[in-house]
């Protein structure tokens, strides 16, 4: 096993495996689930590996039976975390900002653990209460301001950090998407309906819907999963795709109902320039692909330019600083080896002599930086090498695919 899987890993007697962030001793459901990506495919031939992964699988189950609104857990109910936060925060839980990814990732992790290694001792009573309980929150959450229990003010940090509304969020109206608190970098919404979570979520549902009928005979559940798909679906291409005076008609980074747009990317998984990775089906090509050209251009405020580095920031970091994560993203998703192998390059020539991925770097000064420990830069950049290698779960998804449909 790696070092950085040891160290990352946290497993004792009688409890599931734990994934800690990095820097930070608490598991976030989205960033547990990227962090093992690198290892699904080496997993059909390790039994060893494959029972970590079964056993993340449970663990993350677990935490969205506590509460689905959370998106950070401790590793036992010690009270560890933000408690001071004003919303309902249970002992187990580190932090509650909800988030609409932080409920895609372990579908569609418990998806990719049974497409790569046939395991299904991880599809069991608790995942399918799991399953329903994502779909009656993402139901609720359609109707934000009719039905939400949910609401979160933080009182000693930024802006960003809290929602405004005494903790209910900016007004929204009905588009048959489902609102999300916080964006993929912990930020609050600027605007509530998070177009590319939504479009993970139609995605993660199909997903869901494959696994009640193959593994779990549950009919009902599969309709469900597939009904509330086609909802998202139909409102992300409703009020969610919009015409910039350049690049065409593009998806949207959020909107709020009532007519308003946010228009950028932010740098976190799932970003509208991930979507070929989280969004799958869901995603229109055409759009995507102007929404690619806007994302990777000046006209997107987020994309910086520098003396050693182009890419995409995040307002959760300073000012002209970039994310390896984005970096990574951009070449996963893109069909030019030669650009992939510059992306690679350009990471092993920014990591300050630390030899890990960090969070965010000055497009200026590499050696400025935040967060030296973050697992899921580091599994990223895996990620990356592996797909230039031909063995990354893109490429070997690609090929099981491809075998399926010709053994159909």
């Amino acid at each position: 096993m790696s070092r950085t899987l040891r160290e990352a890993f946290v497993h004792e007697p009688g409890t599931d495996v734990f994934v800690l962030t990095g820097d930070i001793p608490a598991m976030w459901l989205r960033d547990s689930a990227a962090q093992v990506r690198p290892y699904l495919p080496l997993a059909a031939e390790d039994p060893g590996l494959a029972d970590v992964l079964v056993s993340l699988v449970r663990r993350q189950v677990r935490s969205i039976l506590l509460d689905p609104y959370a998106n950070a857990f401790n590793a036992r109910p010690d009270g560890a975390g933000h408690r001071d936060d004003d919303t309902e925060m249970d002992r187990g839980v580190w932090e509650r900002k909800y988030e609409v990814d932080s409920l895609c990732f372990p579908l569609q992790l418990a998806h990719q653990v049974w497409r790569f290694t046939g395991r299904t001792d991880h599809l069991d009573t608790e995942f399918a209460r799991a399953a329903d309980l994502i779909i009656e929150t993402w139901r609720v959450e359609q109707d934000h301001a009719g039905r939400s229990p949910y609401r979160f003010q933080r009182h000693d940090g930024p802006a960003s950090d809290t929602l405004t509304h005494d903790g209910h969020g900016s007004p929204v109206g009905r588009t048959g998407m489902t609102w999300s608190a916080f964006r993929p970098s912990d930020d609050a919404c600027e605007l509530h309906y998070n177009v590319p979570g939504n479009l993970f979520a139609v995605q993660v549902l199909g997903h869901l819907a494959e696994l009640a009928v193959a593994v779990l005979d549950d009919p009902g559940l599969a309709e469900r999963a597939r009904d509330l798909a086609v909802e998202l679906d139909a409102g992300v291409h409703s009020w969610g795709v919009v015409t910039h005076p350049v690049h065409g008609r593009i998806y949207a980074y959020e909107v709020d109902g009532l007519g308003a747009t946010v228009l950028m990317d932010d740098a976190n998984m799932p970003s509208l320039l991930s979507l070929p990775l989280t969004g799958g089906d869901a995603v229109d090509p055409d759009i995507y692909r102007n929404t690619r050209a806007f994302v990777l251009s000046p006209d997107n405020p987020t994309y910086m330019a520098g003396a050693h580095a182009v890419g995409l920031g995040s307002p959760h970091t300073p000012p002209r600083h970039i994310w390896p994560i984005a970096l990574a993203v951009q070449g996963l998703t893109s069909d030019d080896d030669t650009e992939k192998r510059r992306i690679i390059d350009l990471l092993t020539r920014t990591h300050a002599d630390t030899f890990r991925m960090h969070e965010s770097f000055h497009v200026d000064d590499p050696a400025t930086f935040t967060r030296e420990w973050f697992s899921w830069a580091d599994s990223m950049f895996c990620e990356l090498v592996l797909d230039v290698c031909g063995t990354s779960v893109r490429s070997v998804r690609s090929t099981l695919d491809e075998e399926q449909v010709r053994a159909s």
